[in-house]
């Protein structure tokens, strides 16, 4: 391909999504159906790329993105449903579809069909969490669901390798891949570690935010392939890497953080974008190399619809049967007494298993050849990965939000949680203020005079205290008429929108002054920038998430 054609296809794909995000559309779906429309175009060829590129080049900083915005503490706390989720099922499924895909499709060796059920058995939570966050789900099942998307993509592409050396060599022996297992654990993590402690210690002594974020970026590159390299798991390297360094990222200087959600928010767009638009556009010709195979596409259709099934139905029957294992606390562990999912909450990680960049990247890169032999119906596999990832977009994606509404889950008393330890934070942090003005009055009066030092202590603690009781007098839900939680949100929401109104009114002053030529753009940008960081401390508010 091209460097013009990858140009355009990507140009393309972020069009689409930016059209379909407008309408609210399901961008995925929209692209993948915008790429296969325009894959019957007859001047279009037909679009070939290095399928390590995909697994090599746009998955690690997707999952390192995930793995930054994720908590250590709530993955942590959640870690039994987590790992019951993303090894266990995994597990599960590619065992299960392996053995449908080896009796519909003939003459299929089960190593390769273990191939395909390693490519389709982990699903992508992005979809998910965003619906569950738009409509109030639960903050704990939403951490279930990103840190299973963590650890599934980890567990499938390493049970992938193993499938693809046993097609090769004909090893199909379970010591030799639980040893392959267990190096790819150990090392991957400890790679990913290694590499996340040195990229910290780093970026705490730069006081360039540029230079930091550029670090940033090259971050789960270095942890994929030092991963790789030493025969570790590169996927849990750059989880590993992530989690730690989302961790500790409060170390690093303010405007790295700022720098670096927008950067990789724009990194996920145009790769999750190119990725669907790519399957799209090859779609149409997997199908004719399937025609041209001896399997043909009847079989392949049949075994897409088994294998979709499959999927879809041992989801809900493993995360029920396995529930269990929530309730087990091992000596000396730090989880919450109240942490195990609810029915309710398992019904919806039951219906969250949309399949998407994952089974996209490993379904195109399953090789060419097996060692010195065409890989055993290659074509077949890539077009039964295909329809799952569509198949789960379309009858899950679609209709997980009716079954969140359905179910009545909300995050009501994550809400009230988080109001009261908004307000504790608050009481704190002036405390912490006021003892800095008290601490620093006397270094003050000497440099401005003990007049002027009382008359700036005096006005920054005034204007300290009227902050806190503002907002605490908004928070504490003993305050108001009714001694109500909905009276504190609508005082806090009364606040917010008068502040985002003057902001406003301030934004418009600037461009004016601006425009009119009488303030320069260094000074203009350095004021909008004051009014930006206050909004967002505005916007990141929990009275927005109620």
């Amino acid at each position: 391909m091209s460097e013009v054609t990858i140009f355009v296809l990507v140009a393309g794909a972020v069009a689409v999504t930016a059209i379909a995000r407008r309408y609210g559309w399901p961008s995925h779906l929209v692209v993948l159906a915008v790429g296969l429309a325009v894959s019957f175009v007859p001047a279009v060829p037909r679009i070939e790329v290095n399928p390590h590129v995909l697994l090599e080049l746009v998955l690690p900083p997707l999952l390192y993105s995930a793995s930054l915005t994720s908590s250590y503490q709530d993955f942590r706390a959640s870690l039994n449903s987590i790992t019951r989720l993303g090894v266990g099922l995994v597990l599960a499924t590619a065992a299960a579809v392996a053995l449908v895909a080896s009796w519909l499709i003939p003459g299929l060796p089960l190593s390769a069909a273990l191939v395909l059920g390693a490519v389709v058995a982990p699903p992508d939570a992005v979809a998910a969490t965003a619906v569950g966050r738009r409509l109030g789900l639960p903050r704990r099942t939403t951490t279930v669901l990103t840190g299973e998307s963590l650890i599934n993509d980890a567990t499938s592409l390493t049970l992938y390798k193993v499938a693809l050396a046993a097609v090769s060599t004909g090893a199909t022996a379970l010591t030799d891949g639980l040893g392959v297992f267990a190096v790819a654990v150990v090392a991957g993590v400890g790679c990913g570690l290694a590499v996340g402690v040195v990229v910290h210690r780093v970026r705490v002594q730069l006081d360039d935010a540029v230079v930091a974020s550029a670090l940033g970026l090259l971050t789960p590159f270095a942890a994929y392939w030092g991963a790789e390299q030493i025969g570790g798991s590169g996927v849990l390297a750059v989880v590993a890497a992530g989690l730690y360094l989302g961790h500790s990222s409060p170390e690093a200087g303010y405007a790295t953080r700022l720098y670096e959600g927008p950067i990789w928010s724009t990194f996920d767009l145009v790769l999750e974008s190119f990725t669907f638009a790519l399957i799209g556009v090859q779609l149409p010709w997997v199908v004719r190399d399937v025609i041209a195979a001896d399997q043909g596409v009847r079989t392949a259709v049949l075994a897409a619809f088994a294998v979709l099934a499959t999927a879809v139905a041992i989801r809900p029957l493993y995360v029920f049967a396995t529930a269990w294992v929530d309730n087990v606390r091992l000596p000396g562990s730090h989880r919450p007494p109240r942490d195990s999912l609810s029915t309710r909450e398992s019904a919806v990680v039951s219906w969250a298993g949309m399949r998407g960049v994952v089974t996209l990247a490993a379904a195109a890169a399953i090789p060419v050849t097996s060692g010195t032999t065409p890989f055993p119906a290659r074509a077949t596999l890539q077009l039964v990965a295909y329809g799952v990832a569509i198949g789960t977009l379309l009858m899950q994606g679609l209709s997980l939000p009716w079954v969140i509404r359905a179910l009545g889950l909300g995050a009501a008393e994550d809400a009230a949680r988080d109001a009261s330890q908004e307000a504790g934070l608050r009481v704190l942090t002036n405390r912490a203020a006021a003892e800095v003005l008290r601490t620093r009055s006397d270094m003050l009066a000497r440099a401005v005079g003990a007049e002027a030092a009382e008359r700036i202590t005096r006005g920054l603690t005034r204007a300290i205290e009227q902050r806190g009781r503002a907002v605490a007098s908004a928070l504490d839900p003993s305050s108001g008429p009714e001694h109500g939680l909905p009276d504190a949100l609508e005082h806090g929401r009364r606040l917010q929108q008068l502040r985002r109104e003057t902001v406003q009114a301030q934004r418009v002053v600037l461009m004016r002054e601006r425009d009119a030529g009488r303030v320069d753009e260094v000074v203009m940008r350095r004021m909008l920038r004051e009014l930006d960081l206050e909004e967002e401390q505005l916007s990141s508010s929990w009275l927005n998430r109620v």
